[in-house]
């Protein structure tokens, strides 16, 4: 009877001990498991942004046509739309309007992410090195200069099928009629003079005197004549 009092507290003792320890076990256990069933996923990168596709710029071509372009997202690529229009040539004809489309995927390059105001700035200059080949060759790409090691698809290439050319024929110049010119007035009637109508006298009279007489007759009708002129 002495062993099993003392012997027995100790026992229930150690037993109480392994029933905590093995308690805590299974607590800890358990909250191992719950951080790894509510730890975040890691988000998957989008293929495309659309809030860096909001670009948009100015650009002449010749000092004659006025262009403008914007940006927009579609799908994993970016869209140039470009539209030209030049008003000189409605009224003297020539090329009216250009239309067209430029595609690329700009977000393969660090640039784009990076400084995207910047990007598009060049943007516009690359559009304005093209000048005259702007919707007219698609082996001309519009590249931004911090794109250069970029892959090729980062760059915008022309969608031919997009290209519309509008051309329009000049208004018709208005002549003004010749003014009138001047009639030529008939010239007045010259009235014979005095010495015209001796003249005259003087042919009749040697038609009328003949023979010997016409010599005299011309003497005195001479000297008539030169009397009155």
């Amino acid at each position: 009877m002495l062993f099993l009092t003392t012997v027995a507290p100790w026992l229930l003792l150690a037993f109480l001990g392994q029933q905590v320890s093995l308690s805590s076990g299974a607590r800890n256990k358990h909250r191992g498991a719950d951080k790894t069933v509510t730890a975040a996923p890691d988000k998957a990168p989008r293929s495309g942004d659309k809030s860096a596709a909001n670009g948009r710029g100015k650009f002449s071509i010749n000092n004659k046509m006025q262009c403008t372009w914007e940006a927009k997202a579609v799908g994993d690529a970016v869209k140039l739309s470009v539209k030209c229009e030049d008003r000189e040539a409605r009224i003297k004809g020539g090329v009216t309007d250009i239309k067209c489309e430029y595609n690329g995927k700009p977000q393969s390059c660090a640039g784009y992410k990076s400084n995207n105001k910047g990007f598009w700035k060049q943007v516009t200059r690359a559009f304005k090195k093209l000048q005259g080949k702007v919707c007219s060759d698609e082996s001309k790409l519009v590249r931004a200069g911090i794109c250069k090691r970029a892959p090729r698809d980062a760059h915008f290439k022309l969608d031919m099928m997009s290209s519309v050319n509008l051309a329009q024929s000049g208004e018709p110049e208005t002549h003004l009629p010749p003014p009138p010119q001047p009639r030529a007035t008939a010239a007045a009637p010259v009235k014979p003079t005095a010495c015209t109508a001796r003249v005259n006298h003087l042919k009749t009279a040697e038609e009328n005197c003949s023979g010997s007489w016409a010599s005299v007759c011309n003497f005195f009708l001479t000297m008539l004549q030169s009397e009155d002129c």
